[in-house]
């Protein structure tokens, strides 16, 4: 078992803009299912979520693009919830450009913005943009690297080989209060986790099949990173996916036929296994990567997991395509009003 460092517990929730349905079943717009995620942003706000993100994604099934843009949405309509991206897709970005537009949200937001950063599991963006999927690691690190040069504020020096040199650049906007929160997502590569390290990045362990049990030792990997670089401790979180409703049921009953949905039209670009309903029910016991229940099944299974990994924050990947917006506002006003207070119980 890790034990936890001494930072504030966040329990956020997380989307990638899953196409949402109507109540024929029917897929709704890409712009209805766009404009729905505002309002599911905000309702979080009121209900007492810490965090709320969006990933980036470039298909037909996620069409959410630009998620700064829709966090500004959400910015404007909120005052208390931290907003960011869940993650950015950098290999396939320019740095700076993600720099300041992550920092235009900070101040917009009042200094509320913060920014996962992602090599890119979906690689949708790599021909999308133009970029070599041979570049794959290159371009993760040298970007990792600018940016973390960008975050320090000043002017900035620096070279690479997959883009422009920068000499004594100023880039603006300026942030108020210091650079806001940036994390490196990581789905299992040890390198990810050294780079984090290294780059002064918090740590973002994405979790999504199997035991989260498996991956304390990247926990325990990165504390020890940053004790041999001499870095003082930075926070670990986890983002799985989720969904949540009146009762276990209930929840799995609906999020069920989405997931297996949902996987099997990936499994043959991701190499997935398309789920069982046996392998399902594993994946939402308590030994398994899914928080699928009603709001005291989610919350225990919340504190029990964030006490394995030595993580003080948690965020919901929520819902599934094909759901409708009116059962995603549901999960989301129970997670903010019944799961996120009993998880600060159960760890008090």
């Amino acid at each position: 078992m890790t034990t936890a460092p001494a930072f504030p517990l966040v329990l956020g929730l997380d989307t990638f803009g899953d196409v949402t349905h109507d109540a024929d079943d029917r897929p709704l717009s890409h712009a209805r299912t766009i404009r729905d995620i505002v309002e599911q942003g905000v309702l979080a706000d009121q209900v007492g979520v810490d965090f709320f993100g969006i990933g980036e994604h470039h298909t037909d099934d996620f069409p959410l693009s630009a998620a700064d843009v829709v966090l500004g949405a959400i910015a404007a309509r909120t005052s208390r919830i931290r907003l960011g991206s869940a993650v950015t897709v950098l290999s396939s970005d320019d740095p700076v450009r993600v720099f300041q537009r992550y920092s235009t949200l900070d101040a917009v937001s009042g200094g509320r913005a913060e920014v996962i950063l992602g090599r890119g599991s979906s690689i949708d963006s790599f021909p999308l943009f133009g970029y070599d999927l041979a570049d794959y690691e290159q371009l993760f690190e040298e970007k990792a690297q600018l940016f973390a040069e960008l975050r320090k504020g000043g002017p900035v020096t620096w070279k690479g080989t997959m883009r422009a040199a920068l000499h004594e650049q100023d880039v603006v906007p300026h942030t108020e209060s210091g650079p806001f929160p940036a994390w490196i997502g990581v789905g299992g590569n040890p390198q990810s986790v050294i780079r984090a390290a290294r780059y002064d990045y918090g740590l973002m362990l994405a979790i999504i099949g199997g035991s989260p049990a498996r991956f304390a030792p990247f926990s325990r990997l990165f504390h020890q990173a940053l004790t041999q670089l001499g870095k003082d401790p930075l926070p670990i979180g986890v983002h799985s996916p989720g969904h949540v409703a009146a009762t276990d049921e209930q929840a799995r009953e609906e999020f069920f036929p989405r997931y297996q949905e949902m996987i099997r039209r990936v499994a043959r670009t991701r190499g997935f296994a398309v789920p069982t309903r046996e392998s399902f029910l594993r994946e939402v016991g308590p030994h398994g990567a899914l928080y699928v229940g009603s709001p005291e099944t989610v919350a225990r299974k919340i504190a029990a997991n964030l006490v394995v990994l030595g993580a003080n924050r948690f965020e919901m990947k929520y819902g599934m395509g094909g759901l409708s917006h009116e059962a995603l506002m549901t999960g989301i006003e129970l997670y903010g009003t019944r799961v996120v207070p009993r998880v600060r119980e159960l760890l008090s």
